[in-house]
């Protein structure tokens, strides 16, 4: 009788840890036009990191610079059932615990007169707790003027989810320009970005369409289209190889480009 109790138990467990499984934990994925999924982490569209430290969490992923104290730049995918509108409570912000030396402590900001902006935003992910509070390490923030923050940055993000509300899936790669003679805040020298720059990307990879803005980190009202450059420019700012692992033919006609054709504005 014992013997049967304890392998309900565990059969118990194991249909729990299952549905957890399948239920908290979805993996960034790229959508192609066949109809099949391509894991994001997997796949061959992930940038390039200069630092060698690249961290996955369920939710996006990022290449983490030490001595700028800020990930050079976070990718996710953005998908249509990602768009909700629940309503979560705002955590703190926490150190990430796969960052090996440690993400910068919030107290940085304290005083700063600076934003802790989010990279993959926190809007973006309301669909799960889980994954609405992963957009609270520091490793996914930047300071940012709250100006910028809330204005121009903030309208981005938003086409951002009306590009993905009206054309389905999106990847999106997004960070500051890390530069060497860059403000500091806070007791761990926390660089402030003079840029920030968000790659946009959408189709299968033989039909790639793709946008890329590079913004100076203050307010501005002119129209987002103003911001556009090329991939090839943003590589030339940021050091960053954003589609290395892709055929150099490909990578020619993509990044050297600013196409805005099927996009609407």
């Amino acid at each position: 009788m014992r013997n049967r109790t304890k392998y309900a138990i565990l059969l118990a467990l194991c249909v729990i840890g299952f549905w957890l499984f399948e239920n908290l934990y979805t993996p960034a994925t790229y959508s192609n036009t066949d109809g099949s999924i391509t894991d994001l982490v997997e796949s061959n569209f992930l940038p390039s990191s200069t630092t060698g430290e690249i961290i996955k969490h369920n939710y996006y992923t990022f290449s983490y610079s030490e001595p700028h104290e800020q990930p050079e730049w976070v990718a996710y995918t953005l998908k249509k059932e990602h768009l909700t509108y629940d309503d979560r409570e705002r955590p703190y912000f926490i150190e990430d615990p796969k960052v090996k030396s440690k993400s910068a402590d919030w107290r940085n900001y304290r005083g700063s007169g600076y934003d802790r902006g989010h990279l993959c935003p926190a809007g973006d992910r309301r669909f799960s707790e889980q994954a609405y509070n992963e957009t609270f390490y520091t490793s996914n923030i930047s300071p940012q003027d709250k100006y910028f923050n809330a204005g121009i940055w903030n309208r981005l993000e938003q086409k951002v989810r009306y590009w993905c509300k009206r054309y389905g899936d999106l990847m999106v790669v997004t960070g500051g320009v890390l530069e060497s003679d860059l403000i500091e805040i806070g007791d761990e020298d926390v660089d402030v970005p003079r840029t920030f720059y968000k790659i946009v990307m959408r189709g299968s990879p033989d039909e790639s369409q793709v946008l890329a803005f590079l913004i100076p980190a203050k307010e501005s009202q002119e129209p987002l289209e103003h911001f556009l450059v090329s991939v090839d420019a943003i590589e030339e700012k940021t050091g960053i190889d954003f589609f290395k692992d892709q055929p150099q033919a490909w990578q020619t006609a993509v990044e050297a480009k600013v196409d805005v054709k099927g996009w609407k504005f």
